[in-house]
């Protein structure tokens, strides 16, 4: 399964984002839960199936930057909108002439602490592993830390230890504290997936939201090496 999805993938160079998600879950990661529709009755089927509320997203290979063609929508909670948001999609679909593979229909992921997990291939250390907090911390302060993989759950840990905004994550202010091991586990397998898929040139799992129990990831782009 995993070498097909690879190869679809290379034929345009990334992996759509339930591909993405998929290859994640394959290695053991968390990721939400999502149903691809493609008509009114699938779209049903899969409100039925994960409730309220939902974010919906445009699933097209011509489609690598959702959010920038007004792609994804957040927030539904009901079954008017849910069909609403579905036709609206399709709209955006058909005016940019992009090819439409579906709407991928994911429940919401609770409120937490926003992280960021990547990794890219750097012609001159090879793989490197990211990881940083959400929002004002990367934008701004651009608080973020670098291991070249593969690395083994300690330096997963000190990777979190020293960002500046770690208290964030260690619970300031009678906020729970977050899973950190949880999160050095999947920096752990994200090292892995870079080790053993050469092909994989930038991963970006942006937002993982972490819990005081484990951790979600939201959104999953993954970058193809052409011509692998």
């Amino acid at each position: 399964m995993l070498e097909e999805l690879i190869k679809r993938g290379l034929e345009r160079g990334w992996l759509l984002e339930p591909e993405a998600k998929d290859l994640c879950r394959n290695y053991g990661l968390s990721v939400g839960e999502w149903i691809v529709v493609r008509d009114l009755d699938d779209l049903k089927s899969a409100v039925e199936e994960l409730g309220f509320p939902l974010v919906m997203k445009i699933v097209s290979p011509d489609v690598l930057h959702k959010s920038d063609v007004g792609g994804v929508i957040l927030n539904i909670d009901s079954e008017e909108k849910a069909i609403s948001s579905f036709e609206k999609i399709k709209e955006i679909a058909k005016k940019g002439g992009y090819r439409l593979d579906g709407v991928l229909v994911e429940r919401m992921a609770p409120q937490g602490v926003e992280t960021i997990i990547g990794a890219k291939m750097d012609p001159q250390f090879g793989p490197v592993l990211m990881f940083g907090l959400g929002g004002i911390f990367v934008e701004v302060f651009k608080d973020v830390s670098f291991r070249v993989a593969p690395i083994i759950k300690e330096e997963a840990m000190e990777m979190i230890t020293e960002l500046k905004a770690y208290p964030i994550l260690k619970g300031i202010r009678g906020r729970k504290p977050s899973d950190i091991n949880s999160l050095a586990e999947a920096l752990v397998k994200i090292s892995n997936i870079m080790i053993e898929l050469p092909q994989i040139s930038e991963i970006d799992l942006n937002p993982t939201i972490a819990y005081d129990v484990g951790y979600k990831i939201v959104d999953a782009r993954i970058l193809l090496k052409k011509g692998q």
